[in-house]
């Protein structure tokens, strides 16, 4: 693939991680933990939040290497979930605002290619159509991967507020095989994980995965 398209990928994998990180530490302020704030990590500045590891050089060494799959992170917005007003579902709350915010991305571009690809006539459109797929494909990745109710994503919280008492011993299992399960869906879960983003894609875009 030309380079461009790997430029442009990792810049919207960037800020997509980024955005998918201040939606954290800005639902954590808004419930009572000022934590991200002053730290300033409320930001948008992509310099704050780069992880050497997860955002630049594993980038970089998958292109090297020509993987077909583009993956990274970036460094976590701090919060102290005991300075959250709501105990119990305020920390999934928190957790949950990256991954909703990755799906309001996708949806937002996605009806872009809807509704353009519907009344653009020029052909226009058809030079950025690509580049937009791009964006919805990236963040539903994001949001579906990182909904999975493992730890540490942010799924896991989810679960974890939902779950009853009597069920204490799911947390427990997957606090302490959490990572185990992680790298088994990274290496194999690939089967069942992209099914569900291409169908979300479809019903985004109207169109196929690129």
């Amino acid at each position: 693939m030309a380079i461009e398209f790997y430029v442009f990928y990792i810049a919207v994998l960037i800020f997509s991680v980024v955005i998918h990180e201040v939606s954290h530490g800005t639902i954590a302020n808004r419930l009572g933990d000022p934590t991200a704030k002053f730290a300033g990590r409320l930001t948008l500045n992509p310099i704050k939040h780069l992880d050497l590891w997860g955002s630049i050089i594993l980038p970089v060494f998958l292109i090297l290497v020509r993987s077909p799959i583009l993956f990274g992170w970036a460094k976590p917005v701090p919060y102290n979930p005991y300075n959250l007003k709501n105990q119990k579902w305020g920390p999934a709350m928190v957790a949950a605002a990256g991954p909703a915010s990755n799906l309001l991305l996708a949806v937002f571009f996605g009806l872009i290619i809807r509704l353009a690809g519907a009344f653009d006539q020029s052909g226009f459109f058809g030079l950025l159509a690509g580049y937009f797929q791009i964006i919805v494909f990236l963040n539903l990745t994001l949001a579906i991967f990182n909904l999975l109710p493992i730890p540490p994503l942010d799924g896991s919280k989810v679960l974890f507020a939902a779950l009853p008492y009597s069920y204490e011993h799911i947390r427990v299992f997957l606090e302490q095989y959490g990572l185990v399960i992680l790298l088994f869906v990274l290496f194999f879960g690939g089967n069942f994980i992209f099914p569900v983003i291409r169908f979300l894609f479809q019903i985004i875009t109207g169109t196929d995965i690129f």
